[in-house]
């Protein structure tokens, strides 16, 4: 998927190999299966309720909630989960149709049925959390109950995607008795009916996530099959505590937010360490919002110029040591429909070209502007790549670059008002499909904060595509959207990540226990023992 520095190429094949060699085999019992497996992550929940969360709360979710569908590790399409079925009944794809399993149970008994569906679908667009997932439903007209099983949803236009939409961990299903209609729950609890219930969730002083303790739910029913007993989840803010802590045996596994150092000195030490290096497609990008408020970057031509000048592949090298992979569309590797729309462009990085751009748009001065990045919330990446993008930029003397920052808090904030000009973002997609690639960032009302109208995809390109079962045969719209993202030159994609996971050798798993979303399934890790 990416061209991997050839001391990373090897992690996954040599990863794949020591879950079958050597002196390694998957324990069946004993003793050894009931010590929790312990999980580092720098991914930690803003929030225990669904209805609030578009973030990385969703890592949790996906293991103590359950949704009606979900992607299985290698799916390219929903499966049924909590449901024993779904399906379209009409081919205009505007009536979606699930059953329940038999003997649905929360994981504190109550029953789990149709009503308790509904409510849980309603609840996230009654509550409407600024910044919450209730824009995932803008599709939905309402959510019909038949009987204890048969739930109905109604859209209120095509919409191929939706199925996609209800297998994301914000459509988890609660519990009526527990999650009130109108308002956001409270509380260190969560009443589910996933794989794991929560025993545990433990905050430090300053009231931010420490630790997540799950057992097995004994209420649980669906398609999962536990490989463990009870996984431990801790949550670090730093990637080199992180690793100390693994190296110390502290943790099992780590995942998701190591450093680029981290992970290269991790993988050159595999060997004597102990630990496994398991290297993963990702979907994660990164890229640049250029709003229309600012006077330069209103211009195309001084947008075009920025994207003629910036080198992904040095950023990717010096930066992320060749952890990332340079990306030349909002589309990354790897999903139907991805086009290198801005390498086609654009080619390779030129001053000559940029300063042609500028002057046929009748700029003859250095363009001075301001980027804006977030400290705390993509890893500490951020910093370097931004002073790169500045090297870069000011060095063709076309540019005069400001960097300024803020905490994600008040910088989610301050894009959402207009106040920058530049300002970088990532995306993790809610589902492995190239409508959530594009449809998230365009449109009046948007992802970003910032208007982008681009009414040949928000009014043609995307309700032709939602008609469309079969993702596959979508090629055609996404690339002609890609092209248009090109024109525009409002979104510059800059590279796209790879996932990472470090384990000790004492832990299988790691390499089927991401979903295409990229969450980990904590059910498909185990613990080893010795022949």
């Amino acid at each position: 998927m990416f061209n991997r520095a050839p001391m990373l190429r090897t992690a996954v094949a040599m990863a794949s190999i020591s879950l079958v060699a050597g002196c390694g085999l998957v324990s069946s019992g004993g003793a050894d299966e009931e010590k929790p497996i312990v999980v580092g992550t720098m991914s930690a929940p803003s929030t225990l309720d669904p209805a609030a969360a578009w973030d990385g709360s969703w890592e949790l979710f996906r293991n103590v909630y359950q949704t009606l569908v979900s992607f299985p590790a290698g799916a390219v399409a929903p499966e049924p989960d909590a449901a024993e079925s779904c399906e379209f009944t009409d081919e205009a794809k505007q009536t979606y149709r699930c059953v329940l399993r038999d003997g649905m149970k929360f994981s504190d008994g109550d029953a789990m049925d149709a009503a308790a569906v509904k409510h849980s679908i309603d609840r996230i667009r009654t509550i409407d959390v600024k910044g919450g997932p209730s824009a995932l439903l803008n599709s939905l007209d309402k959510v019909e109950v038949k009987g204890e099983k048969e739930v109905i949803f109604h859209l209120s236009r095509s919409d191929a995607t939706f199925p996609f939409v209800l297998a994301t961990p914000a459509m988890s299903i609660v519990d009526p008795d527990d999650y009130p209609a109108d308002d956001v729950r409270e509380g260190r609890t969560i009443n589910g009916s996933g794989p794991y219930l929560l025993e545990a969730y433990n905050l430090d002083d300053d009231d931010r996530p420490v630790e997540s303790v799950l057992v097995e739910n004994p209420h649980y029913k669906g398609p999962a099959e536990l490989r463990n007993q009870a996984v431990t989840i801790k949550y670090f803010k730093v990637s080199k505590e992180m690793v100390r802590a693994l190296k110390a045996e502290e943790l099992d596994l780590t995942f998701r937010g190591l450093d680029p150092s981290d992970i290269v000195a991790l993988d050159a030490q595999q060997a004597d360490s102990g630990l496994r290096l398991v290297e993963g497609a990702g979907m994660e990008i990164r890229y640049l919002v250029f709003t229309e408020k600012n006077r330069w970057t209103r211009d195309p031509a001084v947008r075009k110029a920025v994207a003629q000048v910036v080198d992904r592949a040095e950023i990717s090298h010096t930066v992320y040591k060749g952890t990332v992979e340079p990306l030349y569309s909002m589309v990354p590797k790897g999903i139907t429909g991805h086009r290198a729309g801005y390498f086609n462009a654009f080619g390779k990085p030129s001053v000559k070209k940029a300063k042609q751009l500028l002057n046929d748009a009748g700029i003859h001065q250095k363009v001075p502007l301001t980027l804006w990045y977030t400290t705390d919330r993509y890893g500490s990446g951020t910093k370097p790549e931004f002073e790169e993008l500045k090297r870069q930029l000011d060095g063709s003397d076309l540019f005069e670059v400001k960097l300024k920052s803020r905490p994600w808090k008040t910088y989610e904030a301050g894009y959402r008002k207009g106040e920058y000009p530049v300002f970088g973002r990532g995306w993790f997609p809610d589902f492995p499909d190239p409508d959530n690639f594009i449809a998230p960032f365009v449109g009046e009302e948007n992802a970003l904060g910032t208007p982008y109208p681009a009414p040949e995809i928000t009014d043609k390109l995307l309700p032709e595509s939602r008609r469309q079962s079969d993702r596959g045969a979508v090629n055609e719209a996404f690339e002609r959207a890609q092209s248009i993202l090109v024109e525009d030159a409002r979104l510059l994609p800059l590279w796209q990540g790879k996932q990472y996971i470090a384990t000790s050798e004492e832990i299988a798993g790691g390499e089927r226990a991401l979903d295409p979303s990229t969450i980990m399934m904590m059910w498909q890790l185990e613990r080893k023992t010795s022949w």
